[in-house]
């Protein structure tokens, strides 16, 4: 390791701004003799040492180093150090099923116990009895989460916000729902309306067609990370009466008051009752898997595991790797929360969406028109995997790529056998209908276009995905608001059985 490496390395720590190290247990130094470093040794994963040193945190590969010091490790029983910070709820609830999840696949032996407000896990080799990793979960607020891990004293956090200053892996999926006691008959609300009453501008269920009580608002506290996600959704905090420390608090809350409203997660509803919502036009928006998995319930909430701007040990990079694994999807979904695994829905099942498509369908979608969608829909079944766009743009949003490389890895494995696979392109209302359905196909080719660069090759006799587009008969939401007009632009994947096509 020579003199340019570490004045790279050098340089870059100093702009991480952490604070120097007291006392110094370890010594890196060059395999030439040419430099070293001080510092305290913050974890070694086998690859890499971590150590704070004067120049603040630093990221050496261990094969060009030689380490001196009491704090060097054991180069011959490493131990695995992962530390975890963030949301108490999610944090609690997922993350011990998914390392249960990893040491079975895995066939490691696993301890894990209660420690403070969160939890340690010990994963250990059955056959040498030695311990290979130590993960500690410790709750604490999203402000102080996102500064643990800038200042190198976690590895991963749990949160229900991405962060533009980190990275961001999606762990499960979640839906935020509005709930109300269960003595409450109150039969829907409508997103404006309740965006409304969260904001403190209707104050009473009389305006929402209710009795005449007042609606008693309850949020949960400030610093909780579900709070935070509903505050950047609504663009302003919830005018609460009541606040409350945690999901289950508030949900029990909620379930003793009659005339009480508020937002949860959907893992976190307890004995409240949901209380139905609806957009501005009507259009029933349900928070069923499938709808949640392909966003097209509008308040659909990611758990992400947020990641530093650092290069991660190594048991932490392996275990987001296996986030993607069927049995780590298989613990989500054990949990209480919504796996990100790819579902397919009949499209008979789906029947409330071709009524949607009838009711809401103006002059310029002919009844030809929805005649053919229904003729194709009649056989076919629709994957969770679904495409939309950054606004004004052609360029899939960062949900939608991931998408596409799922997608492109069943297409790999040929896991659509025995069906045609569809890429159906809609749009949005505005404009007119001959220039919708012309974005709805431009939308449709861009994701075929993407496949092709991630997938160039198909198994042998496998064809390419067909191309269908429909502009703005099959409208998810009302056009009258952005967010509406943002779901109906879309590509789905539909699936219909080639027997089925090689019969018309």
């Amino acid at each position: 390791m020579g003199l340019k490496f570490w004045c790279a390395a050098i340089f870059a720590a100093l702009s991480f701004c952490a604070t120097g190290a007291g006392a110094q247990d370890v010594t890196l130094t060059s395999r030439d003799g040419a430099l070293s470093v001080e510092g305290i040794l913050l974890g070694f994963d086998g690859e890499f040492y971590r150590v704070d040193s004067r120049y603040g945190p630093l990221t050496v590969d261990g094969e060009g180093v030689i380490c001196d010091g009491p704090g060097c490790p054991d180069l011959t029983a490493t131990l695995a150090i992962l530390r975890i910070t963030g949301a108490a709820e999610p944090g609690n609830r997922l993350l011990p099923g998914l390392f249960d999840a990893y040491a079975r696949t895995r066939g490691l032996t696993i301890r894990t116990e209660a420690e403070g407000a969160g939890f340690r896990t010990e994963l250990t080799d059955p056959n040498s009895a030695q311990t290979l990793a130590s993960i500690t979960f410790a709750p604490a607020p999203p402000e102080a989460a996102r500064d643990a891990l800038l200042r190198g004293q976690a590895d991963l956090a749990v949160t229900l916000t991405a962060d533009k200053g980190f990275g961001a892996r999606a762990m499960a999926l979640d839906a935020m729902i509005p709930i109300v006691a269960r003595d409450n008959t109150h039969p829907r609300i409508a997103t404006p309306d309740l965006a409304a009453a969260l904001a403190g501008k209707i104050r009473n269920w009389k305006e929402l067609g209710g009795p005449d009580m007042p609606i008693a608002l309850h949020a949960l506290s400030g610093d909780s990370s579900l709070q935070e996600a509903l505050t950047a959704r609504l663009g302003r905090d919830v005018a609460a009466v009541q606040r409350h420390a945690s999901p289950a608090e508030l949900s029990a809350a909620v379930a003793r008051d009659p005339w009480s409203l508020a937002i949860t997660g959907q893992a976190a509803q307890g004995t409240a009752r949901v209380l139905p919502l609806t957009d501005s036009c009507g259009f029933p928006l349900l928070p069923d898997r499938a709808s949640v998995k392909a966003e097209d319930y509008p308040l659909t909430l990611p758990v992400y595991l947020l990641t530093p701007r650092r290069r991660l040990p190594l048991f932490a990079r392996e275990f987001l790797d296996f986030l993607d694994h069927p049995a780590a999807q298989g613990a989500v979904a054990a949990a209480g929360y919504i796996d990100r695994a790819p579902e397919t829905v009949p499209m008979t099942a789906d029947g409330l969406r071709l009524l949607n498509a009838i009711k809401g369908a103006g002059p310029d979608v002919p009844l030809d028109q929805l005649q053919r969608l229904a003729d194709v829909m009649r056989d076919a079944s629709r994957s969770s995997l679904t495409f939309r766009f950054e606004d004004g743009s052609m360029t899939l949003d960062a949900r939608s790529r991931e998408n596409l490389k799922v997608l492109a890895q069943l297409l790999a494995v040929d896991g659509f056998r025995g069906n045609e696979v569809i890429l159906a392109g809609f749009s949005d209302g505005s404009g007119s209908a001959g220039a919708n359905m012309d974005l709805s196909e431009s939308r449709a080719i861009a994701v075929a276009t993407g496949l092709s660069d991630a997938m160039p090759d198909l198994p042998e006799g496998t064809p390419q995905p067909r191309i269908m587009a429909f502009g703005e008969a099959l409208p998810m939401a009302c056009d009258t608001t952005a967010a509406g007009r943002r779901a109906n632009r879309r590509v789905e994947v539909w699936l219909r059985p080639l027997a089925a096509t090689d019969n018309r």
